[in-house]
């Protein structure tokens, strides 16, 4: 007797992606490639697969992503490897590696990222981002380019009520001014007000605790000092800079103090697009500044500014995308006409034409009923008659009206009724 084997089912916080799912990836996809390219982005694919330092150096050793959420595992030579859970430190590691070259360089990657979290609504262990990357402009111009490139992108993906949020983290020289009266607000908090993690993060990284969720933790906080206020001369001139030039360019945006992001990296500028129409994971895109972290990884003192976008996120807000139109299902009614059916369908691929050829000879309303499931302009029938005479039947299946051509002028006749 053979055995009963268990079903195979698919790993908790993964997520299987058919159509129409999948369209929404493959559309976004498609946009950003064609957004991005307007602006000078070009692609750059990435290993999804790095040495843990990497993410240790970029993200920081403090951050929840370090400490909780990462993939990480020791290969077979020891060394501790880990599933990236961003595209940045890649990017900038490829980059280096490749050796940057003097002037401005512009990239955009997409492909899945992991992260150990609590599987949720537009959050997954497995997710998926757009990322850019602008490297080697320390210029406001950057930082106002890069958050119109991702609204331009927003809007062109049809995706209506987001909101902008900006904030300066200000930069190493005046940031530890900020960090040291932080801390003091912090000391004075009592331990029982603020959540483990922030108890924690209070002395050994005070500005992840502007970015805590619990709601205890950010009432506690409420009267927090504000990096706007103890931003250095340069870096407030920056920062006003870059807000006159979007608002110039009419996108409406508000300033959110306590946006310091996830990751250690960043300084200067920062932003989050969010949307009030997926739930509590609002943020649907961010980034900012880190002219700082080339260098750190080991590259030459090299500014940078970047956002990624989650696409799970995104493909809540984006409108359903019609599946593009077939042209022609051909429909073979007699065994002995399958192999110059295929042959056909191959000519007509060569075209320009898309469609589907059947695999088995069945009745005409049997066929027709599959044409009108794949939703085809044309189609097309092939039984004994129409070999024996060289010719095939043409149905269109919006009116119903029918022709007969030669097989030889399939594609002419064809391109007239799609022309």
């Amino acid at each position: 007797m053979v055995p009963t084997m268990s079903k195979m089912q698919k790993i908790k916080g993964f997520a299987d992606l058919f159509p129409p799912e999948s369209t929404v990836f493959t559309h976004m996809e498609t946009v950003a490639r064609e957004v991005f390219g307007a602006y000078g982005c070009q692609e750059v694919r990435i290993p999804i697969l790095e040495r843990t330092e990497l993410f240790a150096r970029s993200i920081g050793e403090e951050t929840d992503v370090v400490q909780k959420e990462m993939y990480t595992f020791a290969d077979r030579k020891g060394r501790s490897l880990t599933l990236r859970p961003e595209a940045t430190a890649g990017v900038l590691r490829a980059s280096i590696e490749r050796g940057l070259s003097d002037g401005v360089t512009k990239l955009f990657t997409f492909g899945p990222m992991f992260r150990y979290e609590r599987p949720q609504k537009g959050r997954m262990r497995q997710f998926h981002q757009l990322d850019v990357e602008v490297l080697g402009a320390h210029a406001p111009q950057a930082d106002a380019e890069v958050i119109l490139m991702l609204w331009t992108f927003l809007e062109r993906l049809g995706i209506g009520g987001l909101r902008l949020e900006l904030n300066s983290l200000g930069c190493p020289a005046c940031r530890p001014a900020f960090h040291e009266s932080l801390r003091a607000f912090l000391a004075q908090i009592p331990a029982e007000a603020l959540c483990e993690d922030c108890q924690r993060r209070k002395d050994t990284n005070p500005l992840r605790v502007l970015d805590c969720k619990v709601p205890g933790c950010r009432e506690a906080t409420q009267q927090a000092p504000q990096i706007p206020e103890h931003l250095c001369p340069e870096c407030s001139a920056h920062f006003a800079r870059v807000r006159a030039m979007v608002e110039a360019a009419g996108v409406p945006y508000t300033l959110n103090p306590r946006l310091v992001r996830g990751l250690d990296y960043y300084q200067r500028t920062t932003f989050e697009v969010l949307s009030g129409d997926i739930g509590a994971q609002s943020a649907v895109a961010g980034g900012g500044r880190y002219d700082g972290l080339i260098q750190a990884l080991g590259g030459p003192p090299t500014p940078g500014i970047g956002f990624a976008c989650g696409m799970e996120r995104l493909a809540l807000l984006v409108p359903p995308q019609a599946p593009a139109p077939m042209d022609f299902y051909l429909a073979v009614l007699e065994e002995g006409a399958l192999d110059t059916a295929l042959v056909l369908g191959q000519q007509l691929r060569r075209h320009g034409f898309c469609g589907e050829t059947a695999f088995e000879a069945r009745s005409p309303k049997s066929h027709l009923r599959q044409a009108n499931k794949l939703g085809v302009k044309t189609c097309l029938l092939l039984g004994a008659e129409e070999m024996a005479r060289g010719v095939i039947v043409l149905k269109d299946m919006a009116t119903g009206a029918q022709t007969t051509v030669a097989q030889d002028d399939l594609a002419q006749a064809l391109g007239l009724r799609t022309a």
